[in-house]
């Protein structure tokens, strides 16, 4: 697997004082090619390190694959490259880590025809528009209506610690994002990720989840370390999760998601307060 950090030269800058030359730790950004039996569907920009939680994360977030069952197998692979150049490494070297093939089971139905190009747009900024949100409603295998989780405001505003002190390549490089599951009865920390895509960091959570067996997410908290965009809150509501928390705002269209989806949206969880913009019903 490449490297998840990378050492540095730089020019420390500061009025009225000579410049000084350091070594910094900086967070390795690599492209990821995701194949579904050998065909590309996606590129990524993301920190190397649980690729497959990453693929199998975006395949359920994209209402291909519903469980972590229906993935057969996936592998890092050099293969065939047409038209195109090897994928670097951040050592500019050739690394077949950032190719995966993923195998789909047998009655698992391959992506759509042209899925790939529309891909390459909306896993980077997310879909738009209220088209999308019916497709989300549509596509979503859970309902999350369904699940009357009740969390303590005092348990949710704690969140964002608890994300912080876990964030061991943050610390070291102040330059990822993280996302982390909580199980909301035993107030366990599931899993957490780090990358320095926000959407990779959710994806390698519900990745995870779906190669655990776990989805629906029922009954827990996803707390984020960013702004809650229109594509998180779609990918909680694919994941069955029905609390998501961010500590800074959400869009307009996350807002509106997270509504008619039936998921609780909470932003700003700051210190001992926090917005909530969708099913308060949740927060005791």
């Amino acid at each position: 697997m490449g490297r998840i950090t990378v050492r540095r030269t730089l020019t420390k800058v500061a009025v009225g004082r000579e410049p000084q030359r350091r070594i910094d730790t900086l967070a390795v950004e690599e492209p990821l090619e995701i194949r579904v039996s050998g065909t590309p569907l996606t590129v990524t920009m993301r920190t190397p390190g649980d690729d497959v939680n990453l693929a199998a994360g975006f395949l359920v977030s994209e209402g291909i694959i519903s469980d972590g069952a229906q993935v057969r197998s996936a592998i890092h692979c050099d293969g065939p490259r047409v038209g195109r150049p090897a994928m670097p490494s951040a050592d500019g070297a050739v690394n077949q880590y950032n190719i995966l093939n993923v195998v789909l089971a047998s009655d698992v139905a391959p992506p759509a025809a042209g899925a790939a190009r529309n891909f390459y747009t909306t896993s980077a900024c997310g879909l738009c528009g209220k088209t999308s949100i019916d497709a989300v409603r549509t596509v979503s295998s859970h309902d999350l209506t369904v699940d009357s989780v009740s969390v303590a405001a005092t348990t949710v505003t704690g969140l964002p610690n608890r994300l912080r002190v876990q964030q061991a390549v943050f610390e070291k490089t102040g330059g990822l994002h993280a996302a982390a599951l909580f199980d909301v009865a035993t107030d366990e920390l599931l899993v957490l990720r780090e990358d320095v895509g926000r959407h990779n960091a959710v994806d390698k959570v519900i990745g995870w989840a779906a190669l655990a067996g776990r989805l629906p997410l029922r009954g827990t908290v996803l707390q984020v370390s960013g702004r809650a965009s229109f594509e998180l809150v779609q990918k909680a509501v694919m994941a069955g999760i029905p609390i998501l928390a961010a500590v800074s705002a959400p869009s307009s269209l996350a807002v509106e998601l997270a509504q008619e989806a039936g998921l609780t949206l909470i932003g700003f969880v700051r210190g001992e307060s926090m917005n909530t913009y969708s099913h308060p019903q949740r927060i005791a």
